[in-house]
């Protein structure tokens, strides 16, 4: 095996990994700036105001798009698989 292979694979994982981290990322993103806004006009400073939004936010965005996720994941640890059958 040569290292190519690792590092094709290891690029491909990351770049997955980058993928998938998106839309949960994105979600509490979102709500931490509708919420700052929303923090700004009326001057609530409140810390712990911004926590249970994005923790509801990012739960609900992972279970929107888990089974995306898990499809993408599947294929590549099968993608991996193959390719680690096949090089040795």
């Amino acid at each position: 095996m040569s290292s190519d292979f690792f590092i094709v694979m290891a690029k491909q994982a990351l770049f997955l990994a980058l993928i998938l981290t998106g839309p949960p990322v994105l979600a509490a993103m979102v709500v931490g700036l509708i919420i700052s806004i929303l923090q700004a006009t009326t001057q609530i400073q409140e810390q712990t105001l911004t926590f249970v939004p994005k923790l509801v936010a990012v739960a609900a965005a992972l279970a929107v798009s888990g089974p995306w996720m898990l499809q993408k994941l599947m294929y590549l640890t099968s993608s991996l698989m193959e390719e680690l059958a096949r090089h040795l």
